[in-house]
């Protein structure tokens, strides 16, 4: 077995599609690990801002999170209806392109791309935050534990959609299992306690604090505006309907509804409790920073077994809340290069049945953020909303568009719900804008931008080649004849043998050029007769041309592609063949111990030729 084949697993035949389509239950971990982790520190993100208001600030979390829960409804809806009418996936890209123009839909997939790549690296770099404030003997160890993570992750998904579902299944259900169950205890005590539960481990003593500002709308639009970032991920599953097996829309559909019914309760939950027990968020840049679900369970249930458990639970699907941008990103990506926009190779898919160039793309581009911020990337976690709310109001404005051509029954319901979807999302978005712009959403602005100008740039090239290459008249004959063939020689062996053989099937005008010593020159030049010129001649062919140049500072590829141009400039319309003889290693570790000048010529003569010189590769195949 080979090491590809033990990383990745066996290569797919395109019959074996089928097999790896998936069902809601392996739907929830490969679509929904962004949304469902996102409970973990959206409800902080909103906490930490209610800091100034000391400890009646915890008062305000549950109408914000309220807030935050009725505008996911109304996501949830509108994205039921998008699913249903685009089952072909594509999301947000695909409505809006379809029903607002080509440049709302590079707009929303700018700002998709945007968000994936965020979600790959602050999700991986949150889940090890986490762990190293939990052990701070790895705290050296950041950077090196986030890339560590980042390639699993990508391997996971190199592997197939169906084997990302079992690797993430058990971690999502145990994150899930483990935070539901405090969630119902925490409840039931305080129910029990008429709504004053007692704490098992009360939060710090450090936390209640006195007001340092008044509450003011500003300040709780920012609050909400932090606590939006729970609501990322959400339209993973639009994005990859046809990822699901038959009846395709109505698993899609149904693994939509367990995610936003799961992150719905777990808000709620939290929002709830914390308000309960009166936990209020800590500077994560202070000395004793705990975690909002950290001083949550261990109110609820101690310091514990259960605690460690949902702990370490909630560490783990952090760092790989970074699956949901694999499983997105690579398709996204394939829906955008279908139009033209990105490179043709993001539709190709490898050897497991999936897109893998734009896997590698986002794990190069989540590496780099890594590397660049140093693993610590907790600034960039608000910024994650507004790439989110604009695709989410870019797709609500299409399906509007979308019912108001395709009118039947239901449509006037439909096109309601996706109206007060793109109006409330288009309002969160200028909130979120706002209130983040001199935080770093700028940046966010500035790279949606340059990435539709790439995009842009690459379908005009496509057009440009498109054009170009275009014709319908019938195959010109005329006009044609053998070309002038040029063989470059070092001496004479069974590789330039083997390509003075295939020259002499293709023109009776040769030239073999050598490029040596005076010794080897000469060498060449008494061994040509008898070697090359006279078998030829009995044979009744034209002798090739023995060429030699002279090359006063040792220089071997500039007078072997000076001499092909002059050829060219000498004999205008006619075709010029350059056979370039080349030894071929049959093991990896050969290569660097042969000379590579082979490769250099054949990429000068590919940047520096023109429509008139042929490129011909003549190998020859060893069998050390």
């Amino acid at each position: 077995m080979s090491v590809a084949d033990l990383l990745l697993g066996k290569p797919l035949a395109t019959s074996d599609e089928r097999a790896e389509e998936i069902g809601a239950s392996a739907g929830i971990p490969i679509f929904g690990l962004d949304a469902l982790s996102s409970a973990a520190y959206g409800p902080e993100a909103a906490l930490t801002l209610l800091i100034p208001l000391g400890a009646a600030g915890v008062a305000y979390i549950v109408p914000v999170s309220a807030s935050i829960i009725a505008l996911l409804a109304i996501v949830y809806f509108s994205y039921r209806q998008t699913i249903a009418a685009y089952p072909g996936g594509g999301g947000s890209y695909t409505v809006a392109s379809e029903n607002l123009g080509a440049y709302p839909g590079l707009l929303a997939a700018a700002a998709l791309m945007i968000d994936y790549i965020l979600v790959a690296a602050v999700g991986i770099s949150a889940g090890v935050g986490a762990l190293v404030s939990a052990a701070p003997r790895l705290q050296p160890h950041t950077l090196a534990l986030c890339l560590g993570i980042l390639v699993l992750v990508t391997i996971v998904n190199l592997r197939g959609v169906r084997e990302a579902g079992v690797f993430f299944m058990i971690p999502t259900y145990a994150f899930l299992g483990s935070l539901l169950c405090a969630i119902i205890i925490g409840v039931t005590k305080t129910v029990l306690a008429s709504g004053h539960p007692v704490a098992v481990a009360a939060p710090p003593v450090n936390v209640a604090g006195p007001a340092t500002v008044a509450v003011s709308i500003w300040l709780l639009l920012q609050v909400f505006s932090n606590g939006c970032t729970a609501m990322t991920g959400v339209e993973a599953v639009s994005n990859g309907v046809k990822a699901f097996r038959e009846p395709t829309v109505r698993n899609a559909q149904r693994t939509l509804t367990v995610i936003i019914g799961l992150l719905a309760i777990l808000l709620a939950g939290i929002a709830y409790l914390v308000r309960a027990y009166g936990i209020q968020a800590t500077d994560p840049n202070l000395p004793g920073y705990q975690s909002v679900i950290s001083m949550l369970v261990a109110a609820v249930a101690g310091r514990g077994l259960f605690y460690y458990f949902t702990i370490g639970s909630v560490l783990v699907i952090l760092s790989l809340s970074a699956n949901t941008a694999f499983a997105d990103f690579p398709r996204l990506c394939r829906a955008v290069s279908h139009d033209g926009f990105l490179p043709h190779s993001f539709g190709f898919r490898g050897r497991r049945l999936v897109y893998s160039h734009g896997i590698y793309v986002l794990a190069v581009l989540a590496a780099i953020l890594l590397i660049v911020f140093r693993g610590v990337t907790d600034r960039l976690i608000p910024l994650f909303a507004i790439g989110a709310f604009l695709a989410f109001t870019l797709s609500q404005a299409g399906m509007v568009g979308h019912w108001r051509r395709n009118p039947g029954p239901g449509a006037g319901r439909s096109k309601f719900i996706n109206g007060l979807g793109a109006l409330t999302t288009g309002m969160t978005l200028v909130v979120v804008l706002v209130a983040k712009f001199t935080s770093g959403a700028w940046v966010s602005v500035l790279l949606i931008a340059g990435i539709m100008s790439t995009m842009l740039w690459v379908r005009r090239h496509y057009d440009r080649v498109a054009k170009e290459v275009d014709i319908s008249t019938p195959l010109q004959i005329e006009h044609l004849g053998p070309p002038i063939v040029i063989v470059p020689i070092e001496s004479w062996t069974s590789i330039s043998q083997r390509a003075m053989q295939f020259a002499l099937t293709l023109s009776p005008e040769i030239h073999a050029l050598h490029v040596g010593t005076e010794e080897e020159t000469t060498a060449l030049r008494d061994d040509w007769k008898q070697l090359v010129a006279e078998p030829v001649a009995k044979a009744g062919g034209v002798p090739p041309t023995l060429v030699n140049l002279v090359s006063p500072y040792r220089l071997i590829i500039k007078p072997i592609l000076d001499y092909v141009l002059e050829m060219e400039a000498k004999n205008p319309g006619r075709q010029i063949a350059v056979i370039v003889p080349e030894l071929v290693e049959r093991h990896w570790y050969h290569y660097p111990l042969h000379n590579q000048r082979a490769e250099l010529l054949k990429a000068l003569i590919l940047l520096r030729g023109s429509r008139n010189i042929v490129l011909i590769n003549v190998p020859w195949y060893i069998n050390a």
